[in-house]
């Protein structure tokens, strides 16, 4: 631990370079599945809320999404490694598979937290459901669907370094394990764990900024 949060120091077998390219590798990874995930997930979210859609569609995406989210996205991601071979690919679908059904859930009930009169006086205008979706829905819920988004991408850069070295896909996670698990160097840890940290920092920043900019003044 001394060596670690004390003593960070790269020895020589990483470069600078090297690290921050990795870091954004695992960035990357991170943003991708968040946008699948976000961008899947908001159609789903539709047809699993209550007050859109109907009871029986509701409740089969909703049993769907519950089971997938009851496998944790390490396991998907290893899942999706056998079945189409190490890789970056592999480590997306999963990460995706997951982010889709956790964002499936929270933007289904962000939805029908939303007043039941407002859907039912623009289909008493004879609105279609599209028009209920961009006019209503949308800009009523968009801060909190937003925030959503982005708990979830703070939770996919944390498992895109847990899979970094499980699923083959690189980055941080994959030096991160090869420093520990073959070079046993304490201090090179140090440096990539300080890494992960700032990026860490810089996230919750940017999270109150949104805050501040879209929720707070809602």
């Amino acid at each position: 631990m001394f060596n670690i949060f004390l003593r960070p120091q790269l020895s020589g077998r990483f470069t600078a370079f090297s690290l921050i390219e990795s870091l954004g590798v695992t960035t990357g990874l991170s943003v991708l599945t968040t946008v699948i995930g976000a961008f899947l997930a908001f159609f789903l979210g539709l047809l699993a809320s209550r007050n859109l859609s109907s009871g029986f569609l509701s409740n089969m995406i909703r049993g769907l999404m519950s089971f997938i989210r009851a496998v944790p996205t390490i396991l998907w991601v290893m899942i999706f490694s056998i079945l189409i071979g190490l890789g970056a690919n592999a480590a997306v679908i999963g990460m995706s598979f997951h982010s889709i059904a956790y964002l499936t859930k929270v933007y289904s009930e962000s939805i029908e937290e939303m007043e039941s009169g407002m859907i039912e006086s623009l289909k008493a205008c004879g609105a279609s459901w599209w028009q209920i979706v961009f006019q209503s829905v949308l800009p009523n819920c968009f801060t909190t669907l937003l925030s959503w988004t982005f708990i979830r991408f703070e939770i996919n850069f944390t498992n895109a370094i847990a899979v970094g070295a499980a699923a083959g896909a690189g980055g941080l996670g994959f030096q991160l394990t090869m420093a520990s698990n073959f070079y046993f160097d304490f201090r090179e840890i140090g440096v990539m764990v300080y890494m992960i940290l700032t990026i860490a920092v810089l996230l919750e920043f940017i999270s109150l900024k949104l805050k501040e900019k879209y929720i707070v003044k809602t």
